[in-house]
């Protein structure tokens, strides 16, 4: 991917969720429709002209600056409103100060009320969570249809059904009282989490970890704990469990920008002090409660990877009792799979094929990728190599990221290698 591609891909991801929410903040989801199109407008005129003139020192301005300015165009000519005193002194800052504003401080304060109002009661948890996704995080259709496990058109109709809610039933972005805000937290919390997973291992495309999606998602959860009703047990938790993610990202891709296996990976690359924040919070999230929620667990899970000073030396067993408390509290495709893989380790992989057939005949069952990956590692164990390769095949179909059907095509080869 060449810079002009890793520049356009940013700033529809980065920039498009700020620009959303700020503009939604101040003129009201009635206007979304108008909202969108402006945005997307904008950052089309920024692909154009930045692929060859230099970028503004202040892109999130500049962005913001242009969209105002097409958003007041189109509703001053729909004549649909009257801009009132502080929306022309809004526009004012905007265009007279686009280098020196300080956004940081309304852009997360939009955010955070955007969040909140796409998971307002009256609306549906499909649809918060389809809103969040598309709003904020600027989620392709095709990107939540995988994450949700739904069709592509399904997920078009929904959103569309979606903002027809957000309009009816939201009249102006704000943050509710302390009650609005536990009863919302959860799905929140979900949204943020799905957010970092994409960034964590991107579904499509030719990267695997979107950076800078991780780290907004970890700056959103961050944002709920200045609140202190939101300052939770899980918010801690899921910060936590972000920061054990991130810690690794160094060793998850080598020189020639390929994917390495946990067996593989050089722990002298993991980041120690983001081990530490991780801990901290980890540490936070449980004093502050008795019962550990889910994301205590994984975020135990992932610290037992993280502090592991070898592949041979991590503790499969500690990780398998975690997965085993998780899994009656949330079961689902990526956890019943992750749990198999320290069940192999400490098992074996005939009791592990057991149990992934048992899986296969329940009703939450997904043939995806890293179903067809795991199959692949407990046939490879069981030293069934055809069956092995067969599996690693159907994981290539079944996977949209060029990086990740490319580490399937390099395990095919060395499976074919240690035959000879």
């Amino acid at each position: 991917m060449n810079s002009t591609n890793i520049l356009i891909e940013h700033i529809f991801r980065h920039e498009y969720g700020k620009i959303v929410a700020l503009l939604i903040n101040k003129f009201g989801p009635a206007h979304i429709e108008k909202i969108e199109d402006a945005v997307q407008d904008t950052l089309l005129k920024a692909m154009q002209l930045w692929s060859y003139k230099e970028t503004p020192k202040n892109p999130t301005g500049w962005l913001l600056r242009v969209a105002t300015n097409s958003l007041i165009d189109t509703l001053r000519k729909d004549k649909k409103t009257m801009l009132r005193e502080e929306t022309e002194a809004f526009l004012k800052e905007i265009n007279s100060n686009t280098e020196d504003i300080h956004l940081n401080t309304i852009i997360g304060d939009s955010q955070l009320k955007m969040i909140f109002a796409c998971c307002h009661p009256s609306i549906s948890q499909e649809y918060q969570i389809i809103l969040s996704l598309k709003l904020i995080g600027g989620f392709s259709n095709k990107e939540i249809a995988k994450a949700l496990l739904k069709k592509e058109e399904t997920i078009a109709k929904a959103f569309t059904r979606a903002k027809k809610k957000l309009r009816t039933n939201v009249k102006s972005l704000k943050i509710p009282m302390e009650l609005g805000l536990r009863s919302r937290l959860n799905v929140v919390l979900k949204i943020i989490y799905l957010l970092f997973s994409e960034g964590y291992r991107t579904t499509s495309g030719e990267v695997l970890i979107k950076k800078d999606i991780c780290f907004e998602s970890i700056r959103l959860a961050l944002l709920l704990t200045e609140n202190k009703y939101c300052n939770q047990p899980e918010v801690n938790a899921l910060i936590a469990l972000m920061c054990f993610h991130v810690s690794r990202f160094e060793a998850r891709i080598d020189a020639n920008n390929e994917i390495v296996d946990l067996e593989h990976q050089d722990r002298k690359k993991y980041d120690r002090d983001l081990i530490v924040v991780g801990n901290q919070y980890l540490g936070l999230a449980t004093q502050q409660s008795e019962e550990p929620s889910g994301y205590h667990l994984q975020a135990a899970i992932s610290y037992c990877y993280s502090i592991a000073e070898s592949f041979s030396k991590t503790d499969w067993n500690s990780i398998l009792d975690f997965y085993d408390i998780l899994i009656k509290k949330q079961r689902s495709p990526v956890v019943v799979l992750n749990r198999l893989i320290s069940y192999n380790k400490v098992h074996g992989a005939n009791q592990a094929m057991n149990e992934l057939k048992l899986y296969e005949l329940s009703s939450n069952f997904n043939d995806s990728a890293m179903y067809y990956a795991v199959k692949a590692e407990l046939y490879k164990d069981l030293d069934q190599f055809d069956k092995s390769k067969m599996a690693l095949k159907r994981a290539i179909k079944k996977s949209n990221n060029l990086l990740e059907q490319k580490h399937f095509s390099k395990k095919i080869s060395l499976l074919e290698k240690s035959r000879l």
